[in-house]
């Protein structure tokens, strides 16, 4: 028996504590392998010394050229492997553990990997932050809501301007992400049938769908599930956003973990 993966992830006061977009995707794709692992829950101030240390690569750049760490980052006991980045981590759980599901078959990487693409090319019709960077902000710990607000600031302005709620402003950018999840939609049912999954239902789950689910959990979990915009989501497009998320509900385990020592 493996020992357990050890998976970096950003704690919030939230159910289970995952809310991370990013993170969600390894933690789906774990669970669904079945791979055993446990969660190390980091602080957002605490991410670049905790990459530093284990030998973990940025996965990223700032504007100005020098390195962001980020999570996900999981470390592999049985090879002694640190690996950075969701996609990265998928490709090596497929690679290094071959009697579990691939989530990026060879012959679909090409494509799996130019959805990624053309799902970010629709972002500018439905870019989201004005909307789930406040509501990440208020489901932060104390110890990361400092660190998140000035960077986040930063770059988009005051949180609490960004998109109030009841102002036209917000309803303008919720509107885009209607419109671009209906753009989404719309690549699924080309052949005038809708398929549940990105591949399609006879391919089954891959990393694709897992991109588009962690979307969903940061929205889910940020907002929450009683909150209008998870309920406007699960609406769209005939519901078939909700009938996707209850078809990975059991995948979205998540353990108790322990929090950084560093």
């Amino acid at each position: 028996m493996p020992e357990p993966i050890v998976f970096y992830d950003i704690p919030g006061l939230v159910k289970g504590k995952a809310w991370s977009p990013h993170t969600w995707k390894t933690r789906y794709t774990l669970n669904f392998k079945g791979i055993p692992y446990k969660t190390v829950w980091v602080e957002y101030p605490d991410i670049e010394a905790l990459c530093k240390k284990i030998g973990a690569s940025a996965a990223d750049k700032r504007q100005d050229g020098t390195p962001l760490y980020t999570l996900p980052v999981i470390y592999d006991p049985n090879t002694k492997s640190v690996v950075s980045d969701s996609a990265a981590i998928t490709r090596y759980l497929d690679k290094t553990y071959p009697d579990t599901p691939r989530l990026i078959p060879e012959e679909a990487d090409a494509l799996i990997t130019a959805f990624e693409v053309a799902r970010w090319a629709v972002f500018p019709e439905m870019d989201p932050r004005p909307i789930i960077i406040p509501a990440v902000f208020s489901i932060l710990r104390p110890a990361s809501q400092p660190y998140f607000r000035e960077t986040r600031e930063k770059r988009l302005g005051k949180l609490e301007e960004l998109a109030p709620k009841g102002s036209e402003k917000r309803a303008k950018h919720w509107e885009g992400v209607r419109k671009g999840l209906h753009t989404i939609a719309g690549w699924l049912e080309a052949d005038g049938k809708e398929k549940l999954f990105i591949m399609g239902d006879k391919k089954g789950i891959t990393y694709a769908d897992f991109m588009l689910a962690g979307f969903f959990m940061w929205f889910k979990r940020c907002c929450g599930e009683d909150s209008q915009e998870w309920k406007d989501i699960t609406s769209w497009d005939g519901g078939r956003w909700g009938r996707f998320m209850s078809a990975l509900e059991k995948y979205e385990s998540v353990d108790e973990g322990e929090d950084v020592a560093l």
